[in-house]
């Protein structure tokens, strides 16, 4: 640990296909050294890492847990000090947050939850379906749209593949997610506004990434093409919205507690800004998109080891 003589040191955790971080992370090591703290990247799993060596861990592109998360959930109640904290990441990496938010009232994507216990028949799960429209099928352990797709409710051979997609996930143990597809996200894609120390930092917007069914996924995650985006003040009364609800769940009801957030939006039936997801866990900041967003980000970590 840190010495009066010493500079904190803090690791950036990561995982193994990014031992090096994530390209929008790295800028991270030489900001945070410009501030006097000795950064480096370090794989979450790996087990020659001296976790109790560092003054604070911070999750960063850990992108493989969701296949482990009991063991990922595991790992960050062993790590001393780390950001965000434990806490928040068991509440955060079970996608059944959003029926939390749905009953404080933030505007959720309507979510049909299938259990796998209760060992559904192909025919089960048709009837659960949805009878009209597009929808989505992923699992409630998920990162990156991995194992997840799209489907067309009134087309027989994609219905019939949703219903195989449902049953593998479900017979693999997962439980299971089914949501109408919000026709807007084709035009107007998806906006993540960007918190840091629970203060809006910036806004990006993300096209499209579901155009199908669920096809096995190269790498971690699908690639997104993200762009520059400045929130509407309804889409930042929402985002705040869904923080203050996860801290009072996780955090004391401190929201500055989060060293970062995102917060996905998109535009619901009615136009309003609908959440779609809340990452707290390992989200990308796109800080490369927005001028200042490195410097908030490195002087908050600063900031917070220092204390």
């Amino acid at each position: 640990m840190t010495t009066e003589t010493s500079a904190p040191r803090v690791a950036l955790a990561t995982c193994s296909v990014l031992p090096d971080l994530d390209g929008d992370d790295a800028p991270l090591v030489r900001a945070l050294g410009t501030r006097g703290v000795d950064a480096a990247p370090a794989v979450w799993d790996d087990p020659d890492v001296d976790w109790d060596a560092f003054d604070a861990v911070v999750v960063r592109s850990t992108w493989d847990y969701s296949a482990r998360r009991d063991e990922f959930v595991a790992w960050a109640a062993r790590v001393p000090r780390i950001l965000n904290t434990e806490r928040v990441l068991r509440w955060n990496t079970d996608k059944g947050y959003l029926r939390g938010l749905e009953e404080a009232g933030v505007p959720v994507i309507p979510t049909l939850w299938l259990d796998p216990a209760r060992n559904l028949s192909s025919r089960a799960i048709h009837t659960r379906l949805p009878a009209q429209g597009d929808f989505v099928i992923k699992p409630v352990v998920s990162a990156g749209a991995k194992d997840t797709g799209r489907y067309q409710s009134g087309e027989a051979h994609s219905r019939g593949l949703a219903i195989q997609h449902a049953k593998n996930l479900l017979v693999s143990g997962r439980e299971v997610m089914v949501q109408p597809y919000v026709t807007s996200v084709d035009t107007a894609g998806e906006t993540g506004l960007v918190f840091v120390d629970g203060e809006l930092s910036h806004a990006v917007r993300k096209n499209a990434l579901l155009t199908g069914p669920h096809r096995p996924t190269r790498g971690l995650y699908q690639q997104e093409e993200m762009s520059p985006f400045t929130a509407t003040d309804e889409q930042v009364a929402v985002a705040q919205n869904a923080l203050a609800v996860a801290a009072d769940a996780v955090a004391d009801g401190d929201a500055s507690s989060f060293l970062y957030a995102r917060v996905d939006l998109v535009n619901g039936n009615d136009g309003g800004p609908v959440v779609i997801e809340l990452e707290l866990t390992e989200p990308s900041l796109f800080m490369a998109l927005a001028p200042g967003a490195l410097d908030r980000f490195a002087d908050a970590i600063a900031a917070r080891v220092r204390r």
